[in-house]
């Protein structure tokens, strides 16, 4: 069974002042919630067990908002609610969630990402393929300030670096991800990045040089991260 991992941790330093009195995930586009739209997502995959990672500053507001959503509701996703208390990474997340994800594939999804498009592509190519990972990738001008990804011609990527100064492609990481166990495992092998973060992309390349198959799928909509306000 699929399950949900929708990360609305941070303090949303770089959308300030908005997110001095509400938080980034609960920032309106379009008079919905962003997160509204990651949960709709999940919903038309089906998805009835999800995870959400808070931060302490913001939980209260997050959870109240999240019990009461309209996909919440309408469909009848169970919620299971997580405390960061420290943003230790992406991957640290998932550690915190091991308990919750228990065996199970799952995707992980940024509670503050915008796509035009949902996963039911990549859902089956993820089940389809027999794939360890499928990353989602956008091209984007200047990938220096993402997780950049180099791939092979079928797709397969090679290598994923965090923010490099000179990037090896134009192709980042969206924060949608889905993963099988394997990841979890990958987790344990890796140490905290020089920014004192357990970095997503280093799991990721852990699992490549475990023997894991692992896919990047290049998103054809829109895509906004909405971690800064232009």
């Amino acid at each position: 069974m699929l399950k949900a991992l929708v990360l609305c941790g941070g303090r949303g330093t770089r959308l300030r002042p908005l997110t001095y009195t509400r938080s980034k995930q609960l920032l309106p586009v379009a008079n919905k919630p962003i997160v509204e739209y990651v949960l709709n997502h999940l919903v038309r995959l089906g998805i009835k067990d999800t995870g959400v990672i808070l931060a302490p500053e913001t939980a209260a507001e997050i959870r109240a908002y999240l019990e009461q959503s309209p996909a919440v509701t309408s469909s009848g996703m169970r919620l299971t609610f997580i405390l960061q208390e420290e943003p230790l990474g992406l991957a640290h997340a998932v550690k915190l969630a091991r308990g919750f994800l228990a065996d199970d594939p799952f995707i992980m999804y940024l509670g503050d990402n915008l796509l035009q498009e949902g996963e039911a592509e990549g859902f089956q190519e993820f089940f389809g393929d027999d794939l360890d990972a499928l990353v989602s990738l956008k091209e984007v001008e200047d990938p220096s300030s993402f997780g950049v990804a180099e791939v092979d011609e079928e797709g397969n990527i090679r290598q994923l670096i965090e923010k490099p100064k000179q990037p090896a492609s134009n192709l980042v990481l969206v924060g949608v991800y889905l993963f099988k166990p394997m990841i979890h495992e990958a987790i344990d092998r890796i140490e905290p990045s020089w920014r004192g973060e357990l970095e997503i992309t280093d799991a990721i390349q852990k699992m490549i040089e475990m023997g894991g198959k692992v896919r990047g799928r290049v998103l054809k909509g829109w895509w906004l991260d909405t971690g800064k306000k232009d």
